[in-house]
């Protein structure tokens, strides 16, 4: 490769760079210049990861090994030096000498600039002061570091630009990979926990051809070939349930989800969520399965049904407290739902409390809107609110209890919604009047391209066994088990403005 292929390494003008940058772009093209081009490099034979020399140290001692990574400290001692080196288990310091590598690669091993990605052929061995090492006898440059790290004490703090540079976080930032470990672990828990239990992992489209009458914003894209307006999903209910109806009893989707809002410590556009049904069960099922799976995920990934969260001791073990939103309320606010004759009685009653609610809101909304307002914000410990309004419950068997009240439960820990699930509307006629409410409402809001899903209808139409179904957010999950307090530190990459 000669160096005319690498002109777009030497585009930005000297005005652009900083000393540092000016500096490597130099070393880069002396390399290339020397017939060394790192980039043209295409393997390494890495035999060892750092934690494996440091776990298996006895095994290892004396003995050669490969190892590779990017050198994150370098300290020069005259004709011989000490490097760390970081992998994706963890650091390993190198221990280079000039007599072992020569005059010639000595000096090569000199002029690398931290960032640098390295190959290490050593020995392992134990330092004087006890740190285990790799003895180096060969170094190889993999990479060319062309940018200069953060500061070592200082890291990279700033959160926009962590979340930009995700990948300049995690190099500096070790806590941050620590995240995104546990992460894989708690979905992969998950996923153990409800095949152990019979449920079959499914996928279902994330483009829809309808945008049917949630509560949800969509993002609307088109298809070229069939010329039409669709829709990235924001859930995977509906076509689940077919499967049910189809003969599958107990599903479940591990999926990302699209939402056309807005973005806060809770919220990003695109989110991760489980969803799970199971035909012959209904929501006090679910409820046991739900204590269930996060005691058992949080043992199995945090080793412990009690941890830490934002400044609280959070007990994941059941029984978690069971309350009706009506009740949670009238404790909160004494303002009792039972009271409410009418709509027009029930937006009084907020108005007077200073709450706000639409023109359009119905007794559900309002009760709603003060458990919002007054209960939420207090759910510390993991708590079951239940029996939801059927305003606000489209997809919910009504209470046989009380027809105005449906067998639906949100559940809450430190003050956020962390999951929804009900006994399923499998009733196809009052489906169908329920998502005509919704219609209408959206095309009230101008939202003219909502619709009935005449499809599941008919799905129902053939008959849906009594279900039980559950939606949780991984990403929330996740920020408990790891003690984040925004949705942006547990997503790699998560959603951002454009700087410009």
């Amino acid at each position: 490769m000669t160096p005319e292929q690498h002109t777009p390494a030497q585009e930005l003008t000297a005005t652009q760079l900083t000393e540092q940058e000016q500096i490597r772009r130099e070393k880069l093209k002396k390399l290339i210049e020397a017939g060394k081009d790192p980039y043209a490099i295409t393997r390494f034979n890495q035999t060892h990861e750092s934690d494996e020399v440091l776990s298996k140290f006895d095994e290892l001692d004396g003995k050669e090994v490969c190892v590779a990574g990017r050198m994150v400290s370098k300290r020069v001692m005259g004709k011989a030096s000490f490097a760390h080196i970081l992998d994706s288990k963890g650091n390993l310091q190198v221990y280079v000498k000039r007599d072992d590598l020569g005059v010639d690669e000595y000096m090569a091993f000199k002029d690398l600039d931290i960032g640098d990605v390295i190959g290490v052929r050593g020995v392992v061995f134990r330092t004087q002061k006890g740190e285990i090492s790799v003895h180096a006898y060969e170094v190889t440059l993999l990479s060319k570091s062309l940018k200069v790290l953060p500061e070592k004490f200082h890291g990279l703090k700033d959160p926009d630009l962590r979340y930009r540079q995700r990948y300049v976080d995690m190099i500096v930032n070790p806590e941050v990979r620590d995240t995104f470990r546990k992460r894989s672990a708690i979905i992969n828990a998950v996923r153990d926990f409800l095949d152990n239990r019979g449920f079959l992992e499914v996928d279902t489209p994330v483009l829809h051809t309808l945008e049917i009458g949630a509560a949800a914003r969509t993002f609307k894209t088109h298809h070229n070939a069939l010329d039409i307006d669709m829709f990235m999903r924001i859930e995977t209910e509906l076509y689940l349930k077919r499967l049910i109806v189809g003969g599958f009893d107990r599903v479940y989707e591990v999926g990302r989800l699209f939402r056309n809002e807005g973005m806060d410590t809770t919220h990003n556009p695109e989110f991760t969520t489980v969803e799970t049904y199971q035909a012959y069960a209904d929501y006090n099922d679910v409820m046991d399965m739900v204590e269930e799976l996060y005691a058992t995920v949080a043992q199995k990934v945090c080793g412990a049904t009690c941890i830490p969260y934002q400044g609280h001791m959070i007990e994941l073990k059941a029984p978690w407290k069971r309350i009706t939103m009506a009740q949670a309320v009238k404790d909160a606010c004494g303002v009792d739902y039972a009271d409410w004759k009418t709509n027009e009685e029930a937006q009084a009653c907020l108005k007077a409390m200073d709450v706000h609610v639409e023109k359009t809101a119905k007794r559900g909304d309002c009760l709603a809107a003060l458990f919002d307002e007054y209960v939420e914000a207090n759910l510390i410990q993991p708590t079951f609110v239940i029996d939801y309004p059927v305003d606000i419950s489209p997809l919910a068997k009504r209470s046989p209890k009380n027809p105005d009240l449906t067998e639906r439960f949100e559940f809450f820990v430190n003050g956020h919604e962390m999951g929804n699930a009900f006994s399923e509307l499998n009733d196809p006629i009052d489906q169908r009047h329920r998502f005509e409410e919704q219609v209408r409402v959206r095309h009230e809001q101008g939202i003219m391209t909502a619709q009935v899903d005449e499809d599941y209808i008919n799905a129902l139409e053939y008959g849906m066994p009594p279900t039980g179904g559950l939606g949780f957010g991984i990403d929330r999950m996740v920020m408990l088990m790891t003690d984040n307090d925004s949705i942006r530190d547990v997503l790699l990459f998560p959603t951002m403005k454009p700087k410009n």
